[in-house]
């Protein structure tokens, strides 16, 4: 089983529950509609790597997001994560209305920095991602459409939630292509202070 490392420990999360359609200008640049209600689908343990893909059957893009570890029945650690994404192959499955898995928890498709334990979620939490050192993603808790604690409320309407499982709460705009030797550079801030950051050369 794949592991996160949690300040000094290792986790193994049995699961990574993954928000989708968050924030609004990320799903206009997607051309998408505002959805109704929480949008949640799944990625297996399998899916974590400690390295960053630029293809997978086919070319990948790449999607930042804050991702918070759930333990004792709450979100207790925050990491940047990457969600990768078979763009193409998403298309045609949304096209069809079928489920997007396919397309997003094939294995390598979760890449998280170490998580930093939290006492609680910082209304300034915020991430940034740099790709070669220009930014291309920037977003904070105030953008998303449903905060962590909605989005933990929510899960737990319908879902158990295992000590150790991990949430990615959505990405904001400026997703698109990985490309092989590209540098990312993901980081997590709190009230303006880098409290985590993760660096990969896309392979």
């Amino acid at each position: 089983m794949k592991k996160v490392k949690v300040g000094t420990r290792s986790v193994v999360p049995s699961k990574i529950v993954c928000v989708g359609r968050n924030y609004v200008e990320h799903i206009d640049e997607l051309g998408n509609e505002i959805p109704e209600n929480l949008v949640i689908f799944l990625k297996p343990n399998s899916a974590i790597s400690e390295e960053l893909q630029s293809f997978h059957e086919e070319s990948l893009h790449y999607e930042g997001e804050l991702c918070f570890l759930f333990e004792k029945g709450r979100f207790s650690a925050v990491a940047f994560g990457l969600d990768l994404t078979k763009r193409d192959l998403q298309s045609r499955l949304k096209v069809k209305g079928l489920p997007w898995e396919r397309a997003k928890a094939f294995d390598g498709s979760a890449v998280f920095s170490p998580f930093v334990p939290i006492a609680a979620v910082h209304p300034s939490l915020a991430l940034e991602l740099a790709i070669d050192g220009g930014q291309m993603q920037a977003g904070d808790i105030s953008l998303m459409m449903y905060k962590p604690d909605t989005i933990l409320a929510e899960i737990s309407t319908f879902m158990t939630l295992e000590d150790g499982d991990i949430v990615m709460t959505g990405t904001p705009k400026g997703v698109g292509m990985i490309k092989a030797g590209e540098v990312f550079t993901g980081k997590v801030m709190q009230e303006g202070r880098v409290i985590t950051e993760g660096r990969w050369r896309a392979r």
